[in-house]
């Protein structure tokens, strides 16, 4: 271990723990989602497609505004990494940061995934999650999480020294590449940080570092989303299987997802308009 020096602690050391938090967000001004016309509209839902990811694998799909998907255990325990572009503009991704800011650290029906600046906009809406029973476990792990990123060979090359194409970073790159026709080294770079389906994750209380766990996922267990734009999006079925033990190798029983897309009854969605980005001119307070 590197040596690390010792610092005293100050004498009003207490009071200064002892001061109030603040939440950094405060959220009440944020445009809420109708979960209420949602909820009408996923009663009446109509599959239009479906994808299956194979296990240490990933594949894109495509989902247009006002549509649903569902990700969907299939086999066994498996956790997934996904990534959403707006499907008319790859610079326009999910913003798993901002999305941790805005909600939580883990995401569950009401929460919304937001789009990356300049354009900061739900992308798309939970709507159900069978997984929302799990709550917080007695670890302080809770079910998916917008806090760790993907695994990825570069980290796997930095901590054992070896190369391994089958992290989630390099799947999403194949799909996103297979997907648009881009080089794969040019996909890469439109490759961004995850929402971690069905992973079980949190922080540990001593050292506070990230952790996970097996995942309570089962198939038949499904996070159901409802599109706010044209969606371009893509799963990984992550090479740790459940994350019980491991990730980046090919030890962990893994299994495949599936991706169903669903229409509704038009209907259904009066009212509805997908989000417009965000307004600010972004001047960043330079004139002219």
């Amino acid at each position: 271990m590197p040596h690390v020096e010792a610092i005293a602690e100050p004498a009003d050391a207490a009071q200064r723990r002892a001061r109030p938090l603040t939440v950094c967000y405060p959220v009440e001004s944020l445009p809420k989602p109708d979960m209420a016309m949602m909820a009408r509209a996923r009663q009446h839902l109509t599959k239009i497609d479906e994808v299956l990811v194979g296990p240490r694998d990933a594949e894109a799909f495509h989902v247009p505004a006002g549509h649903f998907f569902r990700i969907i255990g299939v086999d066994g325990p498996q956790v997934g990494d996904l990534n959403l572009w707006n499907a008319h503009d790859l610079s326009e991704r999910f913003f798993s940061g901002k999305t941790r800011q805005l909600h939580a650290t883990h995401v569950s029906t009401g929460d919304r995934l937001w789009s990356s600046m300049p354009f900061l906009r739900p992308m798309a809406t939970i709507t159900h999650d069978t997984l929302a029973w799990y709550g917080w476990d007695e670890d302080g792990g809770g079910i998916h999480d917008v806090i760790g990123t993907r695994c990825d060979p570069y980290t796997n090359r930095l901590l054992s020294g070896g190369d391994y194409d089958h992290c989630c970073h390099s799947n999403l790159t194949r799909a996103l590449a297979k997907a648009t026709g881009l080089p794969v080294k040019e996909a890469e770079m439109h490759v961004h940080d995850v929402l971690n389906v069905f992973m079980c994750t949190g922080f540990t209380r001593d050292t506070h570092q990230y952790f996970m766990k097996a995942s309570p996922v089962r198939p038949g267990d499904f996070l159901e989303f409802f599109a706010e734009i044209d969606l371009l999006g893509a799963l990984s079925a992550c090479p740790g299987g459940d994350c019980s033990t491991t990730h980046s190798s090919d030890v962990a029983a893994c299994y495949p997802l599936k991706v169903e897309i669903f229409r509704t009854e038009p209907g259904l969605l009066a009212g509805w308009a997908s989000p417009q980005p965000s307004a600010y001119p972004r001047t960043h307070g330079v004139a002219g």
